[in-house]
């Protein structure tokens, strides 16, 4: 009777024990589940920590790039490079849940779509003003080179027409003459006998020369470089021109024979110069000798 007494309390015993024992192993695996499962969420954590921030750090550097072409959208994009910058400065201090963050990402990601279209929108804008620009450039520089070239041909052509307008006089011819008693002239080369100086000269005919009364300036000058005749002077800018006698003739654009007599006594002997001039210009001379 006593020794059933001490097998059922030993029965007992080896119950309570059993009983412990299971809820020990019970309550050892369920911490190592749950230590698994924190260690497993923590792994997670900071394999997509690691994901969000390479993201970031990817679109920084896209920032930057743009922000290098120095567009006029810089402002704008270094603003949107600013807000990547700090969020990343904040994932990098984070512990636990980065849900948030990677919220945050996709609004930023999405961001950058519309800025990055915007940016090479304006790109292509610039590079086809530039191309217009240099185009402009060239036809700039090909019309002022064009324009010099009419610049020269119209002085050239201005200068050709003022040098065919002017009127030649040709075929200037200086003689001396005795004149008798009854006002007949007879040729003399002789200086003592002469009484007068024939100076003729051709207008020649000339269509784009201006019409009108045109005179001239007629200068003798004797052997002894004695200017005969009125001996009057006239003034053409700077310069004084004494003549023998002036001469007005009108002019139509047809050839206009002319000829003028200067009167005179004690002729010396030698060489004689007869010049004429349209203003101050010369344009015609003669010589001839009295003996």
């Amino acid at each position: 009777m006593e020794n059933q007494q001490k097998n059922s309390s030993l029965k007992a015993v080896i119950a309570v024990l059993a009983i412990l024992l299971v809820g020990s192993l019970v309550y050892i695996f369920k911490i190592s589940s749950d230590a698994e499962t924190v260690q497993t969420e923590l792994t997670s954590t900071v394999t997509e920590k690691d994901s969000v921030m390479k993201e970031l750090q990817e679109l920084k550097a896209t920032y930057d790039a743009a922000i290098a072409e120095n567009t006029s959208m810089s402002e704008e994009l270094i603003q949107e490079r600013d807000k990547v910058v700090n969020l990343m400065n904040d994932l990098k201090n984070s512990k636990g849940d980065i849900s948030k963050y990677k919220s945050q990402l996709s609004a930023l990601q999405n961001n950058m779509k519309v800025l990055m279209a915007e940016n090479e929108s304006l790109k292509q804008a610039n590079t086809t003003l530039t191309v217009q620009r240099d185009s402009t450039i060239v036809v700039l520089g090909e019309s002022k080179k064009y324009n010099e070239v009419l610049v020269g041909q119209n002085e050239e052509l201005s200068k050709t027409v003022e040098k065919g307008s002017k009127l030649s006089v040709l075929n200037m011819k200086t003689s001396a003459y005795k004149i008798r008693s009854s006002g007949k002239e007879i040729a003399t080369d002789k200086a003592r006998r002469a009484d007068v100086l024939k100076v003729s000269f051709t207008i020649a005919e000339n269509q784009i020369a201006k019409s009108g009364d045109k005179t001239y300036y007629v200068q003798v000058i004797d052997s002894k470089n004695n200017v005969l005749g009125d001996k009057q002077t006239i003034n053409f800018d700077d310069q004084t021109l004494s003549y023998s006698f002036a001469t007005t003739v009108k002019y139509e654009n047809k050839t206009v024979n002319v000829s003028e007599d200067l009167p005179g006594k004690n002729f010396e002997k030698g060489t004689y110069f007869v010049n004429v001039f349209d203003k101050n210009e010369l344009v015609s001379k003669t010589s001839f000798t009295l003996k």
